[in-house]
């Protein structure tokens, strides 16, 4: 894994969002973004941001545990999956999401760890760990030349607490 660009300690579900919108307005499309994190640590709270920054509806967006895949709308489609529900590779392989990774949206893939092997070459990856209460630790692994510049200019944008 590569290190992370940028850490971030988050005291609230705000604080959470802002950082996925950050991530959404540095976005161009054609992105994947890994989420990593345990039930509850704000993977879909970050998506919301996230959605934000793409100009989609945030209020729209839920967890697409029993859907698998939501789509949003805005300067470039979102495209929201969710993998948590998902143990056989089998299952993974017949939703198609190489469509969705190789598009002009920007691919959010929430428990992306029980899938590696669909991840891209290049792609964000993003761990939230839960710090107890509503503390977070959000970190910025890219991987590949274009994500690793969409993870400096989010830093650059909102320092956080440092990276490597």
């Amino acid at each position: 894994m590569a290190p992370p660009v940028a850490v971030w300690e988050t005291t609230s579900a705000e604080a959470t969002r802002a950082i996925g919108q950050l991530l959404g307005e540095a976005c161009a499309g054609g992105e994947t973004i890994a989420l990593i994190g345990p039930l509850g640590a704000g993977k879909t709270c970050l998506v919301r941001g996230l959605a934000a920054g793409l100009g989609a509806p945030a209020e729209a967006v839920t967890s697409p545990t029993f859907v698998l895949i939501h789509e949003y709308a805005g300067r470039v489609p979102l495209y929201h999956v969710d993998l948590y529900r998902l143990d056989a590779r089998d299952a993974v392989n017949g939703l198609g999401l190489e469509e969705y990774v190789d598009s002009a949206g920007v691919t959010v893939i929430e428990w992306a760890d029980r899938a590696p092997a669909v991840l891209p070459g290049d792609h964000l990856r993003v761990a939230i760990e839960h710090l107890g209460g509503d503390r977070r630790r959000v970190t910025l692994h890219p991987q590949g030349a274009r994500p690793a510049a969409l993870a400096a200019q989010v830093a650059a944008r909102h320092p956080g607490t440092g990276g490597a």
